[in-house]
């Protein structure tokens, strides 16, 4: 049975080496950078990671918008992952852009706590990372085997991460792009002040503030 590391937000996502279907490569070297979403899923030619691939291919144009990178990790050999991606290809005609790591001993599985021996002792469960350009954790998904990603929910929090990195400010629930985003709590008076005179503000209170940006 192998041992499930935690991976945490804020640590930096372990570098490694893999054999994938664009080659081999250095995963910091690859993403250099970007962004970049890592994600597993449980194995080759089954159905529910088949409408998880073809949905992230057809998002390319907005993760290329984003200066985001994917990339797909299985336990499986790299002859079956290049037959699935062949595969996929001739089913809905969609090219998959990204490399998928082909982890047959499950170094990089291990490495990031993909195997939950509880849920499988075999396969990955569905986990995603979302990394930042300095190579940080900034968060992380987990599905079961049998339930797929919402692809519109990874969209809006690589889009709500990159918003609240560049404007330092945080983004409130359900929130989606080009709404107002909340103001962080005042730290002295002076702030507190700002927030009731300030015009482009939505102030509910002191401390929940909103405007646009």
């Amino acid at each position: 049975m192998l041992a499930s590391k935690s991976i945490r937000i804020g640590e930096i996502a372990p570098n490694f080496s893999a054999v994938t279907t664009q080659g081999v490569l250095d995963f910091h070297e690859f993403k250099k950078e970007s962004w970049a979403i890592l994600f597993s899923h449980p194995a080759d030619f089954t159905p529910v990671c088949s409408t998880e691939l073809i949905e992230f291919a057809k998002e390319r144009n907005f993760f290329e918008a984003k200066n985001t990178k994917l990339i797909g990790l299985s336990i499986d050999s790299i002859h079956s992952h290049l037959a699935w991606v062949e595969n996929l290809r001739g089913i809905f005609d969609i090219e998959l852009n990204f490399p998928m790591i082909a982890d047959a001993k499950a170094h990089i599985a291990e490495l990031y706590g993909m195997i939950h021996p509880e849920e499988s002792e075999t396969v990955t469960v569905r986990t995603l990372f979302i990394i930042d350009p300095k190579h940080i954790i900034r968060a992380l998904i987990y599905y079961p085997l049998n339930i797929g990603r919402n692809t519109h929910e990874v969209k809006r929090l690589i889009t709500a991460l990159q918003t609240v990195e560049k404007n330092k400010v945080a983004c409130g629930v359900n929130w989606q792009e080009g709404e107002r985003v909340i103001i962080p709590p005042p730290k002295n008076m002076a702030e507190l002040n700002e927030r009731k005179s300030a015009a482009d503000y939505e102030r509910l209170d002191f401390y929940l503030c909103k405007k646009a940006l």
